[in-house]
């Protein structure tokens, strides 16, 4: 396959899904959407963080190589801040913000733009060497995987301001917001650091555990709902 084929292919194997978990999540939201241009402004924002933490990973890779759980726990601290820099920059904050929820959707849409970019790089390699199954069993592995993983990390942060939020002020603490990073790292560091042993028990074990913390975060939509 040509590079201008693959690098195409790669990005519709990319953004397609990640544009698919995006509307099943925004159906949580239907009573009250948040403007599409808004949606779509956090969705480019988190495409826009992984050229932006990449350096930071390299850096990370080339210093602190030697130990596996300390890399996997920087890209993790790396990842989830940009994600969540880039949704506050671009979106958190303004005034059709005005419910909890709101937090909750522009951080899973920034985390989703986040994912469908980092999926495109995931499977130009492969495209590029003809390798169309390889690609399509990457590409389905981290709709299932990854871009859960993804969600479930900005949900988290989403989560910790919608349950401090100030309908009012339209502000949350701060310390709602560290909090909820700092949970974000870490199940993003286990995450990895389960996948990454090769076990088929251990990947079976991570998946299940990811899409349990799917279940729980559909159950803290409703409770938002109600506040």
């Amino acid at each position: 396959m040509v590079q201008e084929q693959a690098i195409l292919w790669a990005l519709v194997g990319g953004i397609a899904p990640a544009i698919i978990w995006l509307l099943f999540w925004l159906r949580e939201d239907k009573k009250n959407p948040e403007p599409k241009t808004l949606i779509m402004l956090a969705f480019l924002s988190g495409m826009l963080a992984v050229p932006l933490v990449l350096p930071f990973e390299m850096w990370v890779y080339n210093f602190f190589s030697y130990s596996v759980p300390l890399t996997f726990f920087l890209w993790a601290f790396f990842e989830e801040t940009f994600k969540y820099i880039a949704c506050k920059i671009s979106v958190l904050g303004r005034k059709e913000m005005d419910e909890p929820i709101d937090a909750i959707i522009y951080l899973i849409s920034a985390a989703l733009g986040f994912s469908a970019l980092e999926n495109t790089f995931f499977l130009i390699q492969p495209l590029l060497n003809n390798d169309i199954l390889g690609g399509i069993i990457t590409g389905n592995l981290r709709f299932i995987g990854a871009s859960l993983l993804h969600i479930v990390a900005s949900a988290t942060v989403g989560i910790f301001i919608a349950l401090s939020f100030n309908r009012r002020t339209r502000q949350w603490p701060v310390s709602a917001t560290l909090k909820g990073l700092v949970f974000a790292i870490v199940l993003h560091a286990l995450f990895n650091l389960f996948i990454m042993k090769n076990s088929s028990i251990a990947t079976f074990t991570v998946f299940l555990f990811v899409w349990a913390a799917i279940a729980v975060l559909l159950g803290f939509f409703e409770k938002v709902k109600r506040i």
